[in-house]
């Protein structure tokens, strides 16, 4: 009997080893070098990611007393998307952030769906007082029981606030602030203070246009108008807007600008964010009549031509004496991101942004480059002051720097060639490919030879490309790299594309194709990023 015993027990503890091999080896990749873990191997070094679980849109962000606060849509339990809470990470510049407490439970209203914090400097909202004003956010519930039994109005808004400084939350009595009128996706509501009109704005996605509503106290919100049913475009619903005003570059008159996401409609197929430029007159915005030409003859204007930069908007309460509009985006898009293939976590955010609004002869856009708090990272710069490239050349290997996290920027110059291409790449002939196709009058991000592409039939089908809509001679490019993301900003930032890549060992070298004669690479700075 008590052989019997001990031989079931030494059975059941085999059992449980060769099971902690197996578990073990399936998160881990075989290279010729070592065993990489898929941690190791694909969570960057610097753009932000949660501990364990699901994160998509970023949702709430404020800046308050040094600290830049960044919640986002997070399912903690699982690496897929499930009941949503609000995740929360904090950061005194934005590159370096420390995961927080969850911020937002769902309850038996629903889901926590996206939205916006502000802080309420004045107490308007009666939830703190002058000398600790509260921090008001407004969500949407997610009423997935009403959804499941074929509702329509299974949305609705719904305010929480904090009284320290956004660390906790207590969701208000009153809610749902805002009841659905019957609309299917009634959602993301996103608030502001309008100092021009003197009240609190608020502009939420409803199926295929944008609600404007005003309020005097947060809580009390009367609809002011409607925009976007027939501009832009279509072909889903709306989602995660962001509305704001902001002074154009070199020039005393100001526009507003509407960022509105759509998923799918994105250039190159899934998630991307359109945006309009116009006025506002305090209840009705209006398009600026050369921007809307511009939508028709481009079929929409883009924050990102990339695949993977999605739900983007901007920090609330950043103070005059800055007065920068701050932007991140979800790193991801809705055709594969339940799909890649990273284990604990699933998602990323992109580099935070400034965006600028340009007017070049009449033509108004959105331009957007690295918040300057990423140069302070910088410990290494190989400096090249001309490079003539008559063959295939290798600008810079692992070698010298880390590949997995660059600041490139460099100046193309004598643009004659039909193609400029540039490659990331490794000996195992994994390789990103970007530049310029000038032949086809595009900027393009080719990832179809990396080697991890087979977990979506959508990640790798094709070439992503943006338009190229001027003219020009030499072209600044500035390129940042870091272990599973590429984002290029062409022409100081007027063309932007992002996308994530997954390959079986890390990226070793940045080099340029030969092309069919000599052209000049000047102003090459390689800076190496030390971000912990």
């Amino acid at each position: 009997m008590k052989n019997t015993l001990m031989k079931g027990i030494f059975k059941s503890i085999f059992f449980i080893l060769i099971m902690i091999i197996i578990n073990s080896c399936s998160s881990t990749i075989a290279t010729d070098e070592k065993t990489v873990s898929n941690e190791e191997l694909y969570r960057p070094n610097f753009h932000f990611t949660p501990k364990k679980g699901w994160m998509n849109d970023p949702n709430g962000m404020f800046f308050y007393k040094g600290l830049y606060h960044l919640y986002f849509q997070h399912y903690p339990n699982d690496n897929i998307w499930g009941p949503m809470h609000w995740g929360h990470a904090t950061s005194t510049n934005m590159i370096t952030w420390k995961e927080q407490k969850i911020a937002l439970y769902p309850d038996n209203l629903g889901y926590i769906f996206s939205g916006s914090a502000v802080v309420d400097v004045n107490n308007t909202s009666g939830f703190g007082s002058l000398k600790n004003p509260p921090i008001v956010a407004m969500f949407t519930y997610h009423d997935a029981v009403k959804e499941k039994a074929g509702a329509t109005d299974y949305q609705s808004q719904a305010i929480a606030y904090s009284l320290d400084e956004g660390m906790t939350w207590t969701k208000i009595k009153g809610n749902p602030v805002i009841k659905n009128p019957g609309i299917k996706d009634f959602r993301d509501p996103k608030m502001m203070w309008d100092a021009i009109h003197n009240q609190w704005i608020m502009i939420l996605a409803a199926d295929v246009e944008t609600k404007i509503y005003r309020s005097s106290n947060l809580i009390d919100w009367e609809l002011a108008s409607a925009f976007g049913k027939n501009l832009g475009v279509h072909g889903a619903p709306w989602e995660c807007p962001d509305f704001f005003p902001i002074k154009v570059e070199g020039a005393t008159d100001l526009k507003w600008v509407l960022l509105q996401s759509i998923n799918p409609g994105g250039p190159n197929g899934g998630s991307a964010t359109q945006y309009f430029v116009g006025d506002f007159d305090g209840k009705t915005f209006t398009l600026d009549d050369s921007f809307a030409q511009d939508l028709k003859n481009f079929e929409g204007l883009w924050v990102d031509y990339g695949k993977d930069n999605y739900a983007g908007v901007t920090w609330s309460n950043i103070p005059d004496a800055d007065g920068r509009k701050l932007f991140i985006g979800w790193m991801s898009n809705w055709e594969y991101a339940n799909k890649v293939p990273t284990k604990n976590w699933r998602s990323s955010t992109t580099i935070p942004r400034e965006l600028k609004l340009i007017n070049t002869d009449g033509h108004y856009r959105i331009v957007s480059l690295p918040v300057k708090e990423l140069d302070k990272y910088i410990s290494k710069t190989i400096k090249k002051d001309l490079l003539t490239i008559d063959k295939e050349t290798v600008i810079v290997d692992k070698s010298a720097v880390d590949i997995s996290r660059l600041d490139i920027r460099f100046t193309v110059n004598n643009l004659k060639e039909d193609k400029y291409d540039f490659i990331l790449s490794n000996k195992e002939n994994n390789a990103i490919h970007f530049g310029i196709n000038k032949k086809d009058k595009c900027f393009y991000i080719d990832r179809r030879n990396v080697s991890q592409t087979k977990f979506s039939d959508e990640f790798a089908k094709k070439i992503s490309t943006a338009p190229i809509t001027s003219d020009f001679n030499s072209i600044d490019v500035r390129v940042i790299i870091d272990k599973t993301s590429i984002e290029v900003f062409y022409d100081n930032g007027k063309t932007v594309m992002t996308e994530i890549y997954f390959s079986d060992k890390p990226m070793d070298s940045f080099s340029i194709a030969k092309a069919g004669s000599d052209f000049e690479l000047k102003n090459v700075f390689i800076n190496q990023l030390n971000i912990k």
